[in-house]
């Protein structure tokens, strides 16, 4: 198809890695920016000129970009929110809380 080796690399570990890091909670914003990035490639490379609704009934030659609109809506509220309260991420953030409550770095003089 001609898709450069590293991008081909990069759209296969984003869909894959990306994907159950979504579902484990784990590194969740880092995840959700590169979900959000292969969207919009998605969507300038490919779809644009399909225009914005999918390709329901089979009329015409390719797909629009809505679902791809989708996606990068519920990557922004990933990047923005976090994973949620069952995610490891939260998990691990509220364990280093516990061990420094006060929010302040440990310093020693």
């Amino acid at each position: 198809m001609g898709v450069p080796v590293p991008l081909a690399l990069f759209v296969v570990l984003t869909e894959f890695v990306g994907s159950l890091a979504l579902i484990s909670g784990v590194f969740a914003r880092i995840a959700s920016a590169a979900i959000l990035l292969l969207m919009a490639g998605a969507i300038a490379t490919v779809h644009a000129q399909f225009g914005f609704y999918m390709n329901w009934f089979g009329q015409q030659k390719g797909e629009g970009f809505e679902y791809h609109l989708l996606a990068i809506g519920l990557a922004v509220a990933v990047l923005v929110r976090g994973a949620g309260a069952l995610s490891i991420d939260r998990l691990l953030l509220n364990n280093r809380r516990e061990l420094n409550p006060a929010g302040t770095l440990n310093q020693t003089v």
